[in-house]
Formats: C-alpha cells, sequence, structure tokens
C-alpha cells in the first residue's frame, strides 16, 4: 500500500516535509508527537478530528467560511431580548471608527516613544470613568467583569491579610465559578442568601455570616436578576464594622440615574465597559474596570496598568505613562500581586470615546430610556395569562425575571417558539436557579422601540396559548 502524499499547506509556514525534518533535527526530535509526550495517553485524542479536507486554494476556502457564516443568526435580524452580563446597546459609529485606526488597533505593549496617542487616550477614559463613578482611580481595563470582580476581593484580601469573601446568591453562575477559581486556594467565597419576594440581599445572613476573618463584601447594584439593591448602605456599614471592604459590581450604563457606589459606602467598585460602545460579538467584547480612592493602600495593589499625567522637562508640556509601575509583574515578574496578563485597552478606547460623545446629559436620558421601556415590557408581559413579571418586587434597570410556571410550558419550549417569530427570548435560569421555577431573564435597553416590545409580547401570548 502506498504511503499518503503529505500535504504542503498554502498558509502554514515550514509544513514542506524537507523543512519539517530539518527543524526535528535540530531540538532531537523524531516525530511532532515527541513535543506531546508529557500529555497522559488518555487525554489524547485516539482518531481523526472531524474536519474537512484541506482547501488548497483561497476561493474554495473563502466559500467554505462564508457557507459557515450563513447559519449565523444575528440582532440585525432578530429581535434580541437576551442580555445576563452581554447587553444589546446601541453602538455610536464613531466608536467603531476611532477603534479601528491603527495606531490605536496595533498598538499593543508598546512604549511612550512609539505609543501614537494610546496613553494619552486611556488616561481621558480613566478620568472619564472615575468623574462617572466618583472615584479617584481607574485600570487601564482587565478581560472581563469576572476578572475585574475576583481581582477586587483580591485586592481586599490582602489590604486586610483576611481569606474570606461573602457575595451574593444572586450571582450569576459563570462569575461565582470564575471567582472561586480565581481567588482558591487562598480566598473562600462564600454565598449569602436573598430575600424571596424581592431579591434583595438578607440582611440576617450577612450579619450571622461576616466575622473578623471576612475580607470583603462582594454585591452587584443592578444584581444580574435585574433588581436595583436598595440597601448598600446598611450593606456596607455592616462591612465597615468588621473591618471589611465593600466591593460593588455596576453596570455603568445605569449611572445616570443610579448615585454611584461610593455615596452608599462602597471602596471598591468594579464591572464590564461592555455597555460602553462595544459591540455583542461571539459573547464580547467584554472589559473590566476596578476603581478605588486615591489611598495608597488601594493604589499599590492594583495589579493593572494606570496611566496618570505628568509635566515634562518642557514647560507647559505635560506627559502620559505609568503610575507606580514597579508594583506591576512587567516591573517584578513572579513577585507581582498577580499578572497583569493581556489587557483591553482598545475597548477602553473606545469606551472613552463613547463617554465623550455621550456625556452628562446623554447618560441620563439614556438611562431614563432603558427605565422606562423596562417597565413597560414588564407590564405588557404581565397581562398575559399564566405570566409572572417581574417576579421580584423591587425596581428594576434594564433586566428583569419572567415566570411561566402558569402557562404549562418550558422555557426551552418557549425560546425554541420565539425564534419562529424572528426573536431571541430571555435567558433561562431554571439550572442557575431552581427555586424560581420555570423563569426567564429578560433584558431591554434603549435600542427596543413600544412596537419591539409590543411584538415581543403578543408572540408570547401566541406561544403560550
Amino acid at each position: 500500500m502506498s504511503k499518503e502524499k503529505p500535504t504542503v499547506y498554502s498558509y502554514i509556514p515550514n509544513s514542506v516535509p524537507k523543512v519539517k525534518n530539518q527543524m526535528l533535527k535540530a531540538v532531537g526530535a523524531k516525530s511532532v508527537e515527541d513535543f506531546f509526550e508529557d500529555i497522559p495517553e488518555k487525554l489524547r485524542l485516539k482518531k481523526k478530528m472531524n474536519l474537512p479536507k484541506p482547501f488548497l486554494s483561497e476561493q474554495s476556502l473563502r466559500r467554505h467560511v462564508e457557507g459557515i457564516l450563513s447559519k449565523n443568526k444575528t440582532c440585525q435580524e432578530y429581535l434580541n431580548f437576551l442580555g445576563a452580563g452581554c447587553w444589546q446597546h446601541y453602538v455610536p459609529a464613531v466608536c467603531d471608527e476611532v477603534n479601528q485606526r491603527g495606531e490605536f488597533l496595533t498598538a499593543y505593549a508598546v512604549e511612550p516613544y512609539d505609543d501614537h496617542g494610546r496613553f494619552q487616550a486611556l488616561f481621558e477614559f480613566a478620568s472619564m470613568m472615575g468623574e462617572l463613578l466618583n472615584m479617584d482611580v481607574v485600570n487601564v481595563p482587565t478581560y472581563d467583569w469576572l476578572q475585574a470582580a475576583a481581582t477586587s476581593i483580591r485586592m481586599a484580601s490582602r489590604i486586610t491579610g483576611r481569606h474570606e469573601a461573602y457575595v451574593s446568591r444572586t450571582i450569576s453562575a459563570d462569575k461565582l465559578s470564575k471567582l472561586r477559581d480565581y481567588c482558591k486556594p487562598e480566598i473562600q467565597v462564600k454565598l449569602l442568601d436573598y430575600d424571596s419576594e424581592t431579591g434583595q440581599l438578607d440582611i440576617n445572613s450577612l450579619k450571622t455570616g461576616i466575622s473578623s476573618k471576612t475580607a470583603a463584601i462582594y454585591f452587584e447594584n443592578p444584581s444580574y436578576l435585574g433588581f436595583i439593591e436598595a440597601y448598600g448602605d446598611e450593606i456596607s456599614k455592616i462591612a465597615h464594622d468588621h473591618g471589611a471592604i465593600c466591593i460593588v459590581g455596576i453596570d455603568p450604563i445605569s449611572l445616570g440615574i443610579l448615585i454611584p457606589p461610593i455615596d452608599y459606602g462602597a471602596d471598591i467598585v468594579c464591572g464590564d465597559i461592555q455597555p460602553l460602545g462595544m459591540h455583542m460579538q461571539f459573547g464580547g467584547g467584554h472589559a473590566g474596570f476596578i476603581a478605588t480612592r486615591d489611598e495608597e493602600k488601594y493604589v499599590m495593589e492594583y495589579p493593572s496598568r494606570l496611566f496618570g499625567i505628568a509635566p515634562t522637562s518642557v514647560e507647559g508640556e505635560y506627559g502620559f505613562g505609568d503610575v507606580a509601575y514597579e508594583r506591576t509583574s512587567f516591573a517584578v515578574r513572579e513577585e507581582g500581586k498577580e499578572f497583569i496578563g493581556t489587557a483591553t485597552a482598545l475597548w477602553g478606547i473606545t469606551a472613552g470615546v463613547y463617554l465623550a460623545l455621550i456625556g452628562p446629559q446623554g447618560m441620563q436620558e439614556i438611562g431614563e430610556g432603558i427605565m422606562q421601556r423596562s417597565r413597560y415590557a414588564m407590564s405588557q408581559i404581565s397581562n398575559i395569562k399564566g405570566i409572572k413579571s417581574p417576579v421580584f418586587k423591587s425596581t428594576h434597570f434594564k433586566e428583569f425575571v419572567v415566570n411561566f410556571d402558569g402557562t404549562g410550558k418550558t422555557v426551552a419550549e418557549i425560546n425554541k417558539a420565539l425564534l419562529r417569530h424572528k426573536i431571541f427570548g430571555g435567558k433561562d435560569l431554571t439550572k442557575e436557579f431552581p427555586e424560581l421555577g420555570n423563569s426567564a431573564l429578560y433584558c431591554v435597553t434603549e435600542v427596543h422601540t413600544k412596537d419591539d416590545i409590543d411584538r415581543l409580547a403578543n408572540a408570547l401570548m401566541e406561544v403560550v396559548e
């Protein structure tokens, strides 16, 4: 039997057999398999992957990829009421225009002399975020809210020397998993109960659990389930009375109408800037921020890069650069507080463009518009027989829980039927929060019109009948 002729791939360098053999010989390997000998046999795939044969022409490859992409369903074709951490907001065209400029798009981890304005752009972003949050220090964005929250807890642990954190049980399962993974083995993450009628954090649960071992209390406002936490000042007071740090996770687009968390006692504020000029795309784009007061005990515990402004040797001239660079893992490597990793600086620049364009009055108008639309949606859906909307007796922002127990249909069945109406329904919560019964999390933002909401209500009425 003749041996199968090796394929030379057009787009993969060094795939010519002769070149590949020379490289293997240079490193003392007999085959590519030698590089994977540390991986246990039981973890190795023993069969060929289910992939098409190699495409040896650009035209064939392009046609194949376009065929795959044509199967996508997008928010341009469908009405979307999915949120749960990645939301559909309006993205002004200037955000895309600026973040695609070459000097920003390609300026990764560069120094000031070839920076092309990136440091200043990120300083401006941090300044506007600081104004929005009424806080002094804001980091260059990290991966996402999940990491920002986990890092905030680690910062609190280092500051207090304690190794226990309490988190509201209304947190998303994904975020809770990330917090526990990121904090172990040093920090134990424990859950606090919530009031079954209002969703609010159970103050008695907090008073019972908190102790001299507690480094931080973390809650979100608005919560993952959409309601606004009304007792932030009481939660932060209890935390402070026990020497713990109060951390609040927030959706920044809510701050046009809600007071910033520092006003009710937050020490560290974190969240995601995805609502500020970023499209929903494959679960992103996401970028987590952390904000604190300008106090050394907080600043020196940031693992992230911080940008500041300072006068140069030329009178009247200013420059932009790293603040306290020596605390980062870039400077001290394995002795750093945490590994910085890849920042999402491009999204920080994007959010800066968004905030500069919208301004304080615009943020207020967007917040009010979201509140009005979500309230109207809750009212219209609640008129449908067998549906309860919202589940919690609290004020909501943007998202709310809808219960379908009285319809005799599951959320999965309802969402599948809504697709026939070209509508993405709410996120199924039956696994995350089984105590809420057959419920889903719905999201309404400024992109939804009255006609959109009426279309959803009419489709739901038809689906559940």
